[in-house]
């Protein structure tokens, strides 16, 4: 005789459900169980006081079954498989110098091992530890390029190198992984900076800090780039260059005098611009092991990992002290620019508070003229090239570079204008004393001079009757000019309402103007600034800029600069 069996559900256990509290009213979407009370017999009730019979329910927990399906005796829920390995010795190990490897991948079938690292087998490869750590590796065709901080090697994949007797060498198939790793000739390295990293084609670009170098590795190997004219400039600016971390500090004092004193969301008295999600949380200079999780920019609000306990102090009022920490690093940032075809580099120095401003130099390598043709008035956290595009980022804000979406946004990077300058030395016969007197320059309206300095002249001891002579370098004197204003800001008319030009005027389709002196006068000169005529020196520096007015972002070229001199008598 058939009957029926009531069956409990066996193996069940609780979800935890979120109510959104801030809706009225408060909204749970609970998944519908159907022919299912929300406290079937036999069960305990919970949560507890529940009133199924409301309008709406504050339920928080929910109950589903182990069950697939909920089908008898179906496949249920359970711990699974657990991997599990026994070592005897379990200290970790810190192999600076080594490689790893995993078991293979296999996208087109499904096969993947990249979590697979068998004890039983040969994984790891090891270098010489004398050339430091191994700082970036990078592989192409069959070939892994290995970037220490003082070495550059190569090692073969999935084949290994023969010598003969003799020292010749051949390639043959191996189950090797990583074979026998090669070091290029010569001692250079990445140093602690493998952000500089950059490659295109068979070339690969990156910066050695402690060598004071930009390198180059293409199939001819290493070639110091940065010999290519601009050797003492990359030995000065990356000497700057820190390999520690720095502590960024924001402090911000505030009066938290509401209710709660324990709380994880406070107000800021400051502007919150400078504070970042993920920064180390100090109160009145004990740490707090909190970190910020949450910043709200309109009201200047910061949320904490955990509740901090203020003093709350209103009489005398103290205020508490939080600090806000982050830790920093010096960059040297290196990217290839695929639509210029040049390696960009940008030297930046790190500041540790919101008063200091981050530091950079940013220039390119070109190979087309095998030199450094520009530097660059931005300074990108990240460099890439997709396709035919270049991009930066910057403030966590992805840029496209070349971007000529009007006629007026050349020099502006991430929104910001800069003028465009070009600094040269005219030397033309320099042991001969020379009085320039005249400016020019062939290219666009819209360019000025911004400094004519002549070389400097004798220093003459600050004190000549000491003894000994004491000598500094505020008495070394140079000629100076006024800034030559542009063709459109040096136009004016007289008294009588003709046209003049206080700067550059144009003849002969060159812009030429007058160079007027501007030199401070010495203690033995009779005649000085305006009095003379032209610049006296053996060489002159000269700076070539765009003006502030004319087609601002406009397209402005400029051809040749030059000067008209006469002997010094």
């Amino acid at each position: 005789m058939a009957s029926i069996l009531k069956i409990k559900y066996f193996n069940a256990f609780w979800n935890k459900r979120i109510v959104d509290t801030d809706l009225t009213p408060p909204v749970t979407n609970t998944a519908s169980w159907p022919a299912l009370e929300w406290n079937p017999p036999g069960y305990p009730t919970y949560p507890n006081n529940v009133d199924i019979n409301a309008g709406y329910y504050y339920l928080q927990w929910m109950i589903e079954e182990s069950r697939i399906l909920g089908g008898f005796n179906n496949t249920s829920v359970d711990l699974g498989a657990r991997a599990y390995a026994n070592e005897e010795n379990i200290n970790q190990q810190h192999r600076f110098n080594s490689i790893i490897y995993s078991g293979l991948y296999n996208s087109r079938t499904g096969f993947n091992q990249t979590n697979v690292f068998s004890v039983g087998e040969d994984i790891t490869k090891s270098i010489d530890p004398s050339y430091g750590e191994i700082q970036y590796t990078y592989a192409s065709d069959n070939d892994l390029t290995i970037l220490q901080q003082n070495k550059v090697s190569r090692a073969l994949i999935d084949k290994d190198a023969l010598y003969t007797a003799e020292g010749g060498g051949d390639v043959t198939s191996t189950t090797l992984v990583i074979g026998q790793v090669v070091p290029y000739t010569g001692d250079f390295g990445i140093s602690d900076n493998p952000e500089s990293f950059a490659r295109y084609g068979f070339r690969r670009y990156f910066a050695d800090a402690f060598r004071g170098s930009i390198m180059r590795l293409s199939r001819d190997g290493l070639t110091e780039i940065s010999e290519y004219g601009m050797s003492d400039y990359f030995r000065d600016e990356l000497k700057k260059i820190s390999s520690n971390f720095k502590t960024y500090t924001v402090v911000n004092s505030t009066s938290y005098t509401a209710s709660p004193l324990t709380t994880n969301t406070v107000p800021l008295d400051e502007s919150s611009d400078d504070i970042e999600i993920g920064m180390n949380v100090t109160l009145n200079g004990l740490s707090t092991d909190a970190y910020v999780i949450d910043i709200n920019y309109i009201t200047d609000q910061v949320t904490f990992s955990k509740a901090l306990t203020f003093t709350g102090k209103t009489s005398p009022i103290v205020p508490d002290v939080i600090t806000f920490t982050k830790p920093v690093k010096d960059k040297i940032v290196g990217g290839w620019d695929i639509f210029d075809k040049q390696y960009v580099i940008s030297m930046q120095i790190a500041p540790v508070n919101p008063s200091q401003t981050l530091e950079y130099e940013t220039t390119v390598f070109d190979e087309s003229v095998r030199g450094w043709p520009s530097r660059y008035t931005y300074n990108p956290s990240n460099i890439f090239s997709l396709k035919d595009t270049y991009y930066t980022t910057f403030n966590g804000k992805l840029w496209k570079q070349h971007d000529e979406i009007s006629n007026n946004n050349r020099g502006t990077f991430y929104n910001i204008y800069n003028g465009s300058s070009v600094q040269f030395v005219i030397n033309d016969g320099p042991s001969l004393k020379k009085v320039f007197q005249t400016v020019n320059y062939e290219g666009d309206n819209g360019y000025e001079i911004g400094s004519f300095v002549s070389d400097f002249q004798q220093i003459d001891p600050n004190i000549p009757l000491q003894n000994p002579p004491i000598y500094t370098n505020s008495n070394a004197y140079q000629d100076t000019t006024t800034v030559v204003k542009s063709y459109d800001e040096g136009y004016y008319t007289d008294f009588e309402g003709y046209p003049k030009r206080a700067g550059f005027d144009r003849k002969e389709n060159l812009y030429v103007a007058n160079l007027i002196n501007n030199s401070a006068q010495r203690p033995d000169g009779i005649l000085y600034g305006s009095q003379m005529s032209g610049i006296k020196a053996y060489f002159a520096t000269v700076t070539i800029q765009t003006d502030s007015s004319t087609d601002v972002g406009g397209l402005k070229e400029i051809w040749s600069v030059g000067s008209t001199f006469v002997k010094s008598s």
